[in-house]
């Protein structure tokens, strides 16, 4: 018998504190899974936060030429799409760092900026990827109680110490929708120490049509401390694909492409990006038929009496009169797949992606069927 000893508990001796607490993100049950598992005829997806009219058939088709020669790594340097982001941004090539969505360039801002003895600040009701990258550098978690289920400036403000190293702050905020107005968004980074690292998370930029909305790409040049990230996953269609960005000071872009993975965005990734890109018809489309699928939404919430938080991005979260898990379940039984917040520390609310006309009316005709129910 071999004396060696159990793998789990050298894991145990050897994994990092903050990796060893971490919990994985868990991502929404695919279609298929759901229709095979309770043997449905129709499922309507809406967890995930896509774009319900797909990508543009442009990038489908920059995409599978790109496919053609996958058997060459893809351009580490992202030349052409950075290209284009600077052509409708109007940065440098050396302000963008290129990531596998996002996710993964918050991931690198977490491992270039922070570690042990360090603190990593955000809002009660944030982006989940925020604590999980927080714990994977072993740094400190400050969680800011919220302000109306949105992010509190005046409060993070008061919480930064000397071991603050960057603040997570999402407008759009997700998953609650909640977003900053011009004003007190600027009055906020004026006051930020400029060692400490502002993240603007602007994955749901494209959508928002509030006229007070803030771009937070052109408060770069008076603010170098400000990091902005942004994402193909959403408004663009490009979820599969995995690729995102960040602008910022070219000093900052430096060191996050020092730990980025070579060749981290793919080819087909790259092509699609950059079509996208250039389909404004495309986004506009995306766009339009969000602001329509909110509507429609919001004003059912209003009939059905149904508490819900106004919503600047492509989702819409609400309340239901107790434990949102029962509703959830019931609600996938009937094919309605959306998205639970108890992970979010939100046990009554549940968080729908808001989908086509179509897509929509099967969501409310199974949530008013479940709701009569009881």
């Amino acid at each position: 018998m071999s004396s060696r000893t159990d793998i789990e508990t050298v894991l145990q001796q050897i994994t990092q504190p903050g990796v060893a607490a971490l919990k994985p993100y868990q991502p929404g049950k695919p279609e298929d899974e759901v229709q095979r598992e309770l043997g449905l005829e129709r499922i309507v997806k809406l967890a995930s936060n896509e774009s319900p009219i797909g990508p543009s058939p442009k990038a489908v088709a920059a995409a599978a030429e790109a496919a053609r020669g996958v058997h060459r790594y893809p351009d580490g340097s992202g030349f052409r799409l950075k290209q284009a982001l600077c052509n409708t941004l109007n940065v440098r090539p050396e302000q963008l760092t290129l990531g596998n969505g996002s996710n993964d360039v918050l991931m690198l801002i977490a491992q270039a900026f922070a570690g042990a003895e360090t603190e990593i600040m955000f809002s009660r009701y944030a982006f989940a990827v925020y604590p999980i990258a927080t714990q994977a550098v072993n740094a400190t978690p400050v969680i800011v109680p919220d302000l109306n289920y949105g992010h509190d400036l005046r409060a993070m403000l008061g919480a930064i110490t000397e071991r603050t190293r960057i603040i997570f702050v999402a407008n759009p905020n997700n998953p609650t929708g909640t977003w900053l107005r011009h004003a007190e968004l600027l009055a906020f980074l004026e006051q930020v120490p400029e060692n400490v690292l502002v993240v603007l998370d602007e994955a749901y930029a494209e959508y928002v049509e509030e006229p007070d909305y803030p771009n937070g790409v052109h408060w770069l040049p008076d603010f170098p401390n400000l990091i902005v990230t942004r994402t193909f996953s959403k408004a663009y269609g490009l979820a599969g694909l995995r690729v995102g960005y960040s602008v910022s000071h070219p000093a900052i872009a430096d060191r996050l492409n020092r730990v980025r993975q070579p060749f981290n965005v793919n080819s087909a990734a790259l092509a699609a990006a950059e079509a996208a890109l250039a389909d404004t018809d495309h986004l506009a489309e995306a766009v339009a038929v969000n602001r329509r699928g909110k509507r429609q939404l919001e004003e059912a919430f209003k009939a059905l009496r149904i508490p819900y938080i106004p919503s600047a991005g492509n989702f819409i979260t609400f309340e239901l009169p107790g434990e949102a898990a029962p509703y959830n379940e019931a609600l996938l039984r009937r094919g309605a797949i959306v998205r639970p917040l108890a992970p979010y520390q939100m046990p009554n609310h549940l968080r729908v992606t808001i989908g086509t006309e179509a897509e929509n009316l099967f969501f409310l005709e199974a949530l008013k069927a479940v709701l009569d129910a009881g």
